[in-house]
């Protein structure tokens, strides 16, 4: 069973940066991908930037250009750097690995999530 730990939420000033990171209990190659997710109150999940096993990265139009998604194989750990944070930003950020075609069986894995607050 694939387990996801995020660390890094907390209260931020608008403009300010935040580093979110995820540690998985298995290695982070054997998955498709990792990615952060985000639900804001009253909204669906979001996806807000992932990155494929081999390397490719994507980013939600939201965030893209001031966020930056990278991992430490040898931590099995990904973080989501992001930068000049709006209140809009304000969220549940949540963990995911796609399990699809690993050794692990399921479709995906989530963490429990981690929250953060920008404050205007």
């Amino acid at each position: 069973q694939v387990q996801l730990v995020e660390s890094g939420g907390g209260v931020v000033q608008a403009g300010g940066s935040l580093r979110l990171s995820c540690e998985a209990s298995k290695s982070i190659l054997s998955f498709n991908a990792m990615g952060w997710y985000r639900q804001a109150p009253g909204k669906q999940r979001e996806l807000v930037a992932n990155i494929r096993r081999g390397g490719s990265t994507n980013y939600a139009d939201s965030v893209k250009g001031r966020s930056t998604i990278s991992r430490d194989s040898a931590r099995n750990t990904i973080d989501l750097q992001i930068n000049s944070l709006k209140p809009e930003d304000t969220a549940v950020y949540y963990c995911n690995a796609d399990l699809l075609g690993s050794p692990w069986g399921g479709v995906d894995a989530w963490g429990k999530g981690t929250l953060v607050t920008v404050s205007s």
